[in-house]
C-alpha cells in the first residue's frame, strides 16, 4: 500500500486500531471516490469507513475494482471526505440483524430506530445480498388472500405467495390502496419498503394510511428521497432481508414495496458511477438482473418455511406503462394491477383499470363456476370500453346490437363493485359480482345516461 498521501495518519491508526486492514483515498468526484490499498483484502460489496479531517466518518460500499483501486459510492454524503483520508474495512457494516422487536417500528437502511427510542437488534447477521431461494424446492402459491376490497378477491386475486406490481402515475390513489391491502389482507408480519419517498410522506403513510392498527403487525422501512442511491438500495435490501427473515421463521408475510422504480433508478446511478455502459432511457444493462434477483427473493418459501406475498409499486412517468421498468418488471411478476388516472378523476377509488390488470393466479385460484363469472364480467367491462367512444359522439342506437345494450346496463353496477369494500370474505364478494353481472335488468334505454356517467 502506498504511504505516500497520508503516513503520518496511517502510522497512528495502525498502532491504535489493532488487526485491521487500511486503504487510502486517491481521488473522488463529488459522488463515487478511490481508495488504494484494500487488495487482497476487500472485495465487491464490502463497506468501507472513512475517516475524514473534520472528525466525521464515511460509510462507503465498494462498487468496482480495478487493480489495487476500489471505487466507493458513499451512503451519505462525501463532505468533508479529502484525497489522504484513511478507509478503514468495516465486514461487519454490510449486514442487518432484524428481530421481533422491530415489529411496530420504522428503522433506516441501517437498522436503526427513526423515531429516537432505543431498538432490539437480533442475535444473527443476516446477508443483505444473496440467491433466491431454490425454484425446485419452493412451494407453489397458495390460496386465494381476502383482501377486503372486492375487486382483489375476485377480478384479480392474490394468492399466498404472489408476486403483484401495482402499475400507477402520481396522486391516483397507489399509497391508499397499499395501506388498504396492508389491513385488508390476513398475514403474521407486514414489511413495508419506502424506498426514495418524501420524508413527509413516511409519517403520514403509517399514522394515517397504516394507523395503529396496522403498524401492530408492521415493520417500515424507510430510505427518503434526500438520502443517497446507495443508501435507497440497501433500504430496499434491508426491507427484504426483514421479510426473509421472518419468512425463514415459518411466518407467513406480507411485503409492500414503493417503489421498485426509484430502486432501479438508484442502480443506474450507482452503476452509471462505477463505469457500466447505458443503454435504454440510460439504464444499464444489469438493471433487470439486479430487480430480478431483488424479486426473486420473496414468494413461496421452501417446504417448512412461510411465504412473502408481494406487492411491489412501479411508477409509470406520464402514464406511460410502455416505459423501460415498466416493461421488464411486468415480465417477472405474477400479474400486476394497473391505476388510470382517467379514472382517479372521476373519483373512483381504487382506480384500478381492471381490462388492463391481470392476475396470473387465474384461473387454477377460482372453480370453474367463478372463472365463468369473471370471463363473463370481463367482457362486459370490454364490450362497454370498446363502445364508449360512439356512444358519447351519438353514433349508437339502443337496439342496434345487444352486447353492447347489456354492457351499457350493467357497467354501472360493475363500476361501483369495483370500488366496493368488503369484511365478509372472498364469498361474499363473489356474491356482490354475480349481482352485479346477474341483477335484474331493467332495459338499457333507461340506463344509458347513467352509463356514460
Amino acid at each position: 500500500m502506498s504511504l505516500s498521501l497520508a503516513p503520518a495518519k496511517l502510522e497512528k491508526l495502525l498502532k491504535t486500531a489493532g488487526p485491521q486492514h487500511y486503504g487510502v483515498v486517491t481521488a473522488t468526484d463529488g459522488l463515487s471516490i478511490k481508495i488504494e490499498g484494500l487488495a487482497g483484502y476487500a472485495s465487491l460489496g464490502d463497506t468501507v469507513r472513512i475517516a475524514t479531517g473534520s472528525g466525521r466518518d464515511v460509510r462507503v460500499k465498494i462498487v468496482a475494482m480495478d487493480g489495487d483501486k476500489a471505487t466507493g459510492f458513499a451512503f451519505d454524503s462525501l463532505v468533508g471526505a479529502a484525497i489522504g483520508d484513511i478507509a478503514s474495512l468495516d465486514r461487519a457494516g454490510g449486514d442487518a440483524m432484524p428481530c421481533e422487536d422491530w415489529i411496530g417500528r420504522i428503522v433506516d437502511p441501517f437498522g436503526n430506530a427513526m423515531d429516537g427510542e432505543a431498538l432490539g437488534h437480533g442475535d444473527t447477521p443476516v446477508a443483505l445480498e444473496h440467491a433466491a431461494p431454490n425454484a425446485a424446492l419452493r412451494k407453489t402459491l397458495g390460496n386465494r388472500l381476502p383482501t377486503g376490497l372486492c375487486v382483489l378477491d375476485t377480478l384479480l386475486p392474490i394468492c399466498r405467495g404472489q408476486r403483484v406490481g401495482l402499475f400507477a402515475g402520481s396522486g391516483v390513489g397507489k399509497s391508499s390502496l397499499l395501506g388498504e391491502i396492508a389491513c385488508g389482507v390476513e398475514c403474521d408480519v407486514a414489511v413495508v419498503a419506502m424506498i426514495g419517498e418524501r420524508g413527509r410522506e413516511v409519517r403520514g403513510f403509517v399514522e394515517e394510511v397504516l394507523g395503529p392498527e396496522g403498524m401492530k403487525k408492521s415493520v417500515v422501512v424507510a430510505s427518503t428521497a434526500d438520502q443517497s442511491p446507495l443508501a435507497k438500495k440497501r433500504g430496499a435490501h434491508v426491507a427484504m432481508a426483514t421479510a426473509e427473515y421472518f419468512r425463514n421463521q415459518g411466518k407467513q408475510v406480507l411485503l409492500l414495496f414503493d417503489s421498485l422504480t426509484r430502486y432501479a433508478e438508484a442502480h443506474r446511478e450507482i452503476a452509471l458511477s462505477a463505469g457500466e455502459a447505458p443503454s435504454l432511457h440510460a439504464f444499464p444493462p444489469s438493471t433487470f438482473r439486479t430487480i430480478a434477483s431483488l424479486v426473486e427473493r420473496s414468494g413461496p418459501g421452501e417446504e417448512g418455511q412461510g411465504d412473502i406475498t408481494a406487492v411491489f409499486s412501479v411508477l409509470v412517468a406520464g402514464s406511460d406503462h410502455n416505459e423501460p421498468v415498466a416493461d421488464m418488471i411486468r415480465g417477472i411478476l405474477d400479474g400486476h394491477i394497473v391505476l388510470e388516472r382517467a379514472i382517479a378523476e372521476r373519483g373512483r377509488f381504487p382506480a384500478i383499470d381492471v381490462s388492463r390488470s391481470v392476475s396470473r393466479s387465474l384461473p387454477r385460484a377460482a372453480t370453474e363456476e367463478e372463472n365463468l363469472l369473471l370471463r363473463e364480467a370481463r367482457a362486459i367491462l370490454r364490450a362497454y370500453e370498446d363502445s364508449e367512444t360512439i356512444v358519447r359522439a351519438g353514433l349508437y342506437a339502443h337496439g342496434a346490437d345487444a352486447q353492447i345494450d347489456r354492457a351499457l346496463e350493467i357497467w354501472p353496477k360493475l363500476d361501483a363493485f369495483i370500488s366496493e369494500k368488503n369484511a365478509g370474505g372472498i364469498s361474499a364478494s363473489f356474491e356482490r359480482l354475480n349481482r352485479a353481472v346477474h341483477g335484474g335488468r331493467k332495459g338499457a334505454s333507461s340506463t344509458h345516461a347513467n352509463a356514460l356517467g
